[in-house]
């Protein structure tokens, strides 16, 4: 595993494999793999993903599938801060000016890059099916949804963090935490931020400077005591 503020040595078809698997944002199979990008995740390169917690490969059947772990969406939004290898040539370098131009744009939108490539609705649906296989029709009447308990809305925050944040105690928005959670019960929600505030490792405060403040950051302040506050820093206890 690597540690929270580098980004490890890859080659360019390992680094290939996770911008790949970052932008369909989804599981892909070696066959789809190859009709996307070219190339399959395989042998050595393969190896050193899965070892470094960076890809999760599924060998219960073939083709293999892979998909990024939190690590590996960690390392793959961070790529542009690392050197290009001197073996991916003119390529690799546009592919890393291409990705650091992206971060910026990303960071000045106050868009994750996990909201910005998940799939979504029909999209997702037929990328999770077999081409042979039609989707399910819709369900006359929706299911109600499980009430979801406040460990597993901790547990969303935080998952949610570490997706928004460039390092572990980094400042985030709850304007972009709430946004990564719309389908959550927003009393569940705040509920759980309130809770968290407990945790040793869990900051959360107000912006002093309100004047800098959005209609939307006030919109998703959370009210602790007697202060609504704007931002969550979740880092090392």
């Amino acid at each position: 595993m690597t540690s929270p503020a580098d980004v490890p040595h890859l080659t360019p078809n390992q680094i290939n494999a996770l911008v790949v698997l970052m932008v369909e944002a989804r599981r892909l199979t070696n066959v789809e793999l190859k009709e996307l990008a070219g190339f399959t995740l395989t042998g050595k390169d393969n190896t050193k993903l899965v070892d470094l917690g960076l890809v999760e490969t599924d060998r219960t059947h073939r083709p293999f599938a892979h998909e990024l772990t939190d690590e590996g969406w960690r390392v793959a939004r961070q790529l542009h801060t690392s050197t290009p290898p001197k073996q991916g040539g003119s390529t690799t370098r546009s592919l890393f000016v291409v990705l650091s131009n992206l971060h910026r744009s990303l960071d000045r939108l106050r868009v994750s890059h996990g909201d910005f490539f998940k799939q979504t609705g029909a999209t997702a649906l037929a990328a999770s099916k077999p081409p042979h296989e039609a989707p399910a029709p819709a369900a006359a009447v929706p299911a109600a949804a499980a009430p979801v308990s406040a460990a597993e809305v901790e547990a969303l925050v935080r998952s949610a963090y570490r997706d928004l944040a460039t390092a572990p105690g980094a400042w985030v928005g709850l304007a972009d935490v709430r946004d990564r959670l719309a389908d959550t019960d927003r009393a569940a929600l705040d509920a759980a931020l309130r809770a968290m505030v407990g945790r040793d490792d869990v900051r959360i405060i107000p912006v002093a400077n309100t004047k800098s403040l959005t209609e939307r950051d006030r919109a998703a302040a959370v009210r602790i005591g007697n202060e609504d506050n704007h931002a969550l820093a979740i880092g090392p206890a």
